[in-house]
């Protein structure tokens, strides 16, 4: 079955999904954009798209089926209701809503309506989360007890429209948003905790450097900093296991899994042991022979594989993999992210 495509927000995501799409996604026409700036609608036209005069005529095309929403975040929960009143099919970028409550609203007219509804979390299709889900669920190291997820970058606070609090600016919905949504995909457990450190640096009116906790039902602890005044970075991943530990560098998926070799006899020696850090016996270095160090297990992704999955869902042949019920969770948990940052302390939960 043919599909078309409109893109409303022709930024630098808009064009991010049109360039995807065209160059991806062969059974999907992208038929045209709309956006208020005059600027985006004239690269549009150098771009060979087909620009919309108005919102209006756009719905009114009987021939798009399926509308993507690449606008600032405080604009999506009114153009999602529209789009899916008018009979359109809706992607909506990141965070969707600027709070639970938002998207409540929205999940309701997709039900009210019987249209698609999904969240663009394309990071759940990174390469090095990936491995990290793959590691995690298979327990190629044990159990995994403790999960760092880092972003960090140097380039000073949030530019353009993220900058500002009207439009839900903030490192908190800009990638805590992707951040916390993988970790609620990975793990299958309710979060029973909330606790967060917001921090403006630049002194603007939004969070630009941020550690969030959660805790888990399971036992299950992860860490989340992203910050944008970090000039030593430390791993994208490190992940704490019962049987080892594994670490991502950076976004290339350099890393490794050391992890404890069962195999080997391990004797405790009665003395002290004297490191450069002085006498201890807890912290002395563990003999090589008890451990392997093995290599990222191997995996296949693509961010194209959301579109994929959207046009196979459409078409009836599969499951929508980016669910709203599972953003309302995410949106939940971004709204104790907030109430754990104005209290001081973390906040109790069942999310």
């Amino acid at each position: 079955m043919s599909h078309r495509l409109a893109v409303i927000g022709y930024g630098g995501m808009g064009s991010w999904h049109v360039e995807n799409v065209r160059e991806k996604i062969p059974s999907l026409e992208v038929k045209g954009i709309f956006d208020v700036r005059q600027e985006a609608c004239d690269k549009a036209k150098e771009n060979g798209l087909f620009v919309y005069s108005s919102k209006e005529q756009l719905l009114a095309d009987p021939e798009v089926d399926l509308v993507t929403i690449a606008v600032p975040n405080n604009f999506h929960k009114p153009l999602v209701i529209e789009c899916l009143r008018a009979g359109k099919n809706v992607i909506c970028e990141k965070p969707v809503a600027l709070n639970a409550a938002e998207l409540e609203d929205m999940i309701a007219v997709s039900k009210e309506t019987g249209r698609l509804f999904s969240i663009h979390q394309n990071r759940r299709w990174d390469k090095d989360y990936a491995i990290i889900k793959k590691m995690v669920r298979e327990e190629l190291l044990g159990k995994p007890y403790f999960i760092e997820s880092r972003v960090l970058g140097s380039r000073g606070s949030m530019h353009g429209w993220r900058g500002y609090r009207v439009n839900g600016g903030g490192m908190v919905l800009d990638w805590g948003v992707h951040l916390i949504d993988q970790l609620l995909d990975m793990i299958d457990s309710p979060v029973v905790s909330v606790d967060s450190h917001l921090i403006h640096v630049f002194g603007g009116e939004v969070d630009d450097s941020i550690k969030v906790f959660l805790r888990f039902e399971n036992g299950l602890s992860a860490m989340c900093e992203m910050s944008t005044n970090c000039f030593i970075n430390q791993p994208r991943w490190h992940v704490s296991c019962t049987d080892g530990t594994a670490v991502i560098e950076d976004w290339a998926c350099n890393g490794k899994m050391v992890k404890l070799n069962t195999e080997a006899e391990m004797e405790w020696a009665d003395d002290i042991v004297y490191t450069e850090a002085g006498p201890t016996r807890t912290m002395a270095p563990r003999p090589k022979e008890t451990t392997l160090e093995l290599p990222l297990p191997e995996v296949q992704t693509d961010w194209s594989d959301y579109y994929k999955n959207i046009l196979a869902v459409l078409d009836g042949e599969a499951e929508l993999i980016v669910r709203p019920e599972q953003a309302l969770r995410v949106m939940k948990v971004i709204d104790a992210v907030f109430e754990a940052d104005r209290l001081n302390c973390g906040v109790h939960c069942h999310i």
